[in-house]
């Protein structure tokens, strides 16, 4: 007699899966889809991968006519198509304007005869839109940076209509990650760096319409506000303390302490992965204390606090926003109203 155990293992176990494939089958359709072309798709997908919010980069082909091609037949740029980059976002996490900001920032957009070092109709830049709203939000964006004056050429990234996308073969998906020294090698040869000093350049400018003179100098220049002499350094009120260039959250007011410098002074960051520390560049031997995302110069760190940690957080005013623990919730922190709970 053959055992049954084999069939009621399956009955058993098929519910189980329905209920799996149902599950993720619902959160795929809480994803939507952008798609961009940006010269090489490798460097693309790379930078949309870092995303919070992005579910999945895909690297393909889309915008030709011919079905199904494989990476040989677009390389000759015959085929009309573009290597592109489908992307899986969470729009409850991410904003469509926020792919488009990251985008921009990854491609020459003067450019429409490739991307960089990579020639040919293959390698054009593009934003491929979805629907109405995508449309126009990527012309609002276009519209913005050729504003901005970031670029002393006219911005020529198309804008077009989403067209079947193929999924490139597998050793092209995460690229960056399976091959690292190889992506390492072309990224930094691709003559992208350029970028990053176009960006660079153009953000101190508008920070400088964006900030007070002292708050420009301390957090960009490395400078100090006199002592006693500055916004927070007697702030008693309960709140947080946030990057004045960035909004990244770094100190509480519970760990505040009066530190008789002068100077706000916390012994612990509120969020420690928000902060950098290292050594100060002007060779003085102090740890300099800077923002991670917007990489403001904030303070430095000294061994000479109190408990619990014994360590003196000395950071600039200029360089921090104060939001009190009322406004929490209106500035958008409302997450952090449970500290200041009795």
């Amino acid at each position: 007699m053959k055992s049954i155990f084999p069939i009621l293992l399956i009955i058993l176990v098929l519910p189980f899966s329905c209920n799996m494939t149902k599950e993720k089958t619902i959160q795929n359709e809480n994803l939507q889809k952008a798609t961009f072309a940006g010269g090489c798709f490798w460097c693309l997908e790379a930078a949309m991968e870092e995303i919070d919010g992005v579910s999945e980069a895909i690297t393909g082909y889309t915008g030709g006519e011919k079905e199904n091609p494989t990476y040989e037949q677009v390389s000759t740029g015959t085929t009309g198509h573009f290597e592109a980059t489908q992307v899986l976002y969470d729009p409850k996490k991410v904003k469509f304007e926020d792919l488009l900001e990251r985008f921009w920032r990854q491609i020459d957009p003067t450019d429409d005869g490739g991307q960089f070092v990579d020639r040919g109709s293959q390698y054009r830049a593009a934003i491929f839109y979805h629907n109405d709203e995508q449309k126009k939000l990527a012309e609002q964006s276009k519209a913005d940076l050729e504003k901005s004056g970031r670029f002393d050429k006219p911005i020529v990234t198309p804008i077009l209509p989403a067209q079947e996308f193929y999924k490139a073969e597998d050793y092209h998906q995460d690229y960056y990650k399976k091959s690292r020294r190889q992506y390492k090698s072309y990224k930094e040869g691709s003559g992208r760096e350029k970028l990053d000093e176009i960006w660079k350049e153009s953000e101190k400018e508008d920070l400088k319409s964006k900030l007070t003179p002292l708050q420009y100098e301390v957090t960009q220049q490395c400078s100090t506000e006199p002592a006693f002499d500055n916004e927070y350094w007697d702030e008693k009120r309960d709140g947080i303390y946030i990057d004045i260039v960035s909004g990244e959250v770094l100190f509480s007011s519970k760990d505040k302490f009066d530190s008789g410098t002068g100077w706000p002074s916390f012994t612990q960051p509120l969020k420690p992965e928000n902060i950098m520390e290292q050594p100060d560049p002007d060779q003085s031997g102090r740890t300099e204390v800077k923002s991670k995302g917007a990489d403001s110069h904030l303070g430095h760190v000294f061994q000479d606090g109190p408990d619990p940690t014994g360590l003196r957080y000395c950071i600039n005013s200029a360089s921090l926003r104060f939001i009190p623990k009322e406004y929490l919730e209106k500035e958008g922190y409302g997450e952090y109203l449970k500290l200041f709970k009795e």
